[in-house]
């Protein structure tokens, strides 16, 4: 099949999804699946993991924005080799002795196990060309990123030592909301991490929250929606309640991509929808502004 027949160059596709691309260096479908290729969320092409990669996991066909780990988020922003975690070996325990399908100290061990990561969220100081920043960022795939004390002390503390070096703060968020296995001792690190972000904004340094998919709940209530600047990527998803559930307290149809990124900005709730691939120049632009 030609570019001329509908289908761009050495791809071939069908009208409601991609199908493994077959050339000279590629291999046969079912081998060439595995960790080699990805089929987009957003267009339904596959693409090379390579690709993917080299685009902080962004389509280069539609733009879609996939998941990426907090540690390729900051990696895509800070200067290399200037980041350095803290606090890296805390991680929650079972005050309430909690238990759901499974308990709660079971979740625990798997979403260690999978993220190789203690907690949801990672923090430390950097440079952005060359100006000292204290930056973290959720991990959505460690409990959907969920908010309890450890990530809400950390949150606390990445606020706290901004103060104490007198540089910027930024938080890249990515959260369900508050972790419900861990009751009022998770809502409480709404009060604890805004009041250490007040008294860093009562010192007068700025603070940049970037909102990806998804923002939401108890991390959407506090810190994440009182930056002094609020960048945002394509079409996520930001607000306290899901929409679904909006729809069903208020029994009314909400617009068309209600919450979502774009919709937001229309409304004058975020300052900058900022495409992943260009957020480090984003937010080195804004801190020569906000500091020189």
């Amino acid at each position: 099949m030609s570019e001329q027949d509908g289908a761009g160059p050495e791809w071939f596709h069908r009208e409601h999804g991609g199908q493994v691309p077959r050339g000279e260096d590629s291999r046969p479908p079912n081998q060439a699946i595995t960790g080699m290729w990805t089929k987009c969320d957003g267009c339904a092409e596959f693409l090379r993991n390579e690709d993917l990669e080299e685009n902080l996991q962004v389509c280069n066909l539609c733009g879609h924005h996939h998941r990426i780990s907090a540690h390729l988020r900051l990696e895509g922003i800070v200067d290399p080799g200037s980041f350095e975690e803290l606090d890296l070996d805390l991680t929650s325990t079972d005050p309430l002795g909690f238990v759901d399908s499974k308990p709660y100290t079971a979740r625990l061990s798997s979403a260690i196990g999978k993220t190789r990561e203690n907690s949801a969220f990672l923090y430390g100081p950097a440079t952005i060309d060359g100006r000292p920043v204290v930056i973290g960022s959720f991990n959505f795939s460690f409990m959907g990123g969920s908010m309890g004390s450890v990530l809400g002390e950390k949150v606390t503390r990445l606020f706290e030592l901004a103060l104490k070096k007198g540089c910027p703060a930024i938080v890249i968020n990515a959260s369900g909301g508050a972790r419900m296995q861990e009751g009022v001792l998770s809502l409480m690190q709404m009060a604890r991490s805004t009041a250490a972000l007040a008294r860093l904004r009562d010192a007068g340094h700025p603070y940049i929250s970037v909102l990806t998919h998804p923002t939401t709940g108890g991390v959407a209530a506090s810190f994440a929606m009182l930056g002094d600047v609020h960048l945002a990527e394509p079409e996520a998803l930001i607000g306290f309640a899901g929409p679904r559930v909006i729809e069903q307290t208020i029994r009314q149809v909400l617009p068309e991509g209600f919450q979502r990124s774009e919709f937001l900005s229309e409304h004058g709730m975020i300052d900058q929808i900022v495409d992943r691939r260009e957020l480090r120049g984003r937010i080195s632009t804004l801190l020569s502004l906000l500091l020189d």
